[in-house]
């Protein structure tokens, strides 16, 4: 009777181990996360690059809502923060990107003193055009990859015939030639615009 009582107490024993092992634990869901990518230069030449930008689009905004005077307070931090550019790794490039680099930088400054010294709007915007051709190829020439940039056009940013470029982070159309406070269209023209190039190196789609 005693080997039989063991037994029966062994046997449940393993069937309460074996439920118990058995049992599916809980799964906890793992987000999906996009791959970051790794920058090829280094992060007081990205911060610089960044802080640039940053000027770039409070300058570009003040284009939007026609105010010169922040127009020329905007210009002049550009023009600080350019001057401020973290390069010297570009010097251990043999194929002559640094010279290349540092010649459309200080085309740009040239173009932000010119906004800084006019008091009207459209010459202002004709040195925002070419600076923002100048920071546009700089940028492509360095291959900056922390974000994605949207090198955007407006067909009729002068004389409603001549065009005009500026860079955005957001693909969509703001157009700091139109603006909202147009003379002739007030703020109808404010989408007006597309993108001509993106320009993405960071490694994402």
């Amino acid at each position: 009777m005693r080997p039989i009582l063991i037994f029966l107490l062994l046997a449940g024993a393993g069937i309460i181990a074996w439920l118990i092992l058995a049992r599916p634990k809980d799964q906890v869901p793992s987000a999906k996360q996009d791959a970051i990518a790794v920058s090829k230069h280094s992060t007081g030449f990205n911060s610089s690059i960044s802080a640039a930008l940053n000027d770039y689009d409070r300058l570009t905004e003040n284009f939007v809502n026609w105010d010169s005077a922040a127009t020329s307070a905007a210009a002049q931090k550009l023009s600080d923060d350019l001057g401020k550019l973290n390069l010297d790794e570009l010097k251990k490039d043999s194929s002559g990107i640094y010279e290349t680099a540092i010649a459309f930088v200080d085309n740009a400054k040239g173009d932000a003193q010119t906004i800084i010294t006019e008091k009207g709007i459209r010459p202002q915007r004709e040195a925002f055009n070419s600076l923002t051709d100048n920071f546009y190829q700089f940028l492509n020439t360095v291959k900056y990859d922390r974000q994605k940039l949207f090198l955007q056009q407006c067909p009729m940013a002068f004389d409603d015939e001549k065009p005009g470029i500026w860079l955005s982070e957001k693909e969509e159309i703001r157009n700091p030639y139109m603006g909202l406070h147009h003379p002739t269209y007030g703020k109808a023209m404010i989408t007006c615009g597309e993108t001509k190039i993106t320009m993405n190196n960071t490694g994402n789609k």
